[in-house]
């Protein structure tokens, strides 16, 4: 903001999207602190997860994506399953 005061006093639109993204950050952080500080919200508390997961009612993996085209491909290799992957 210093600069932006310093240098382009006159510029209108430099210092109406660093507002813009100052609010941003600002809401981001906001948020961050309500999730206590987890970038996204849990969908099941963690004890009902390992529960689910105990009990057979849910699967353990790990979901692997290609990186070269993340949207169309992806895989999950589940645990205890002697390495078969799953789509």
């Amino acid at each position: 903001q210093n600069y932006l005061d310093n240098f382009w006093p006159d510029l209108k639109a430099a210092h109406e999207l660093f507002e813009s993204i100052l609010q941003a950050r600002r809401e981001r952080e906001s948020e961050s602190q309500e999730n206590h500080g987890k970038e996204y919200p849990e969908h099941l508390p963690l004890e009902i997860l390992e529960a689910g997961i105990k009990s057979g009612r849910y699967l353990q993996g790990t979901l692997n994506v290609n990186k070269h085209r993340a949207q169309l491909e992806a895989f999950v290799r589940l645990q205890g399953f002697g390495g078969k992957d799953t789509g």
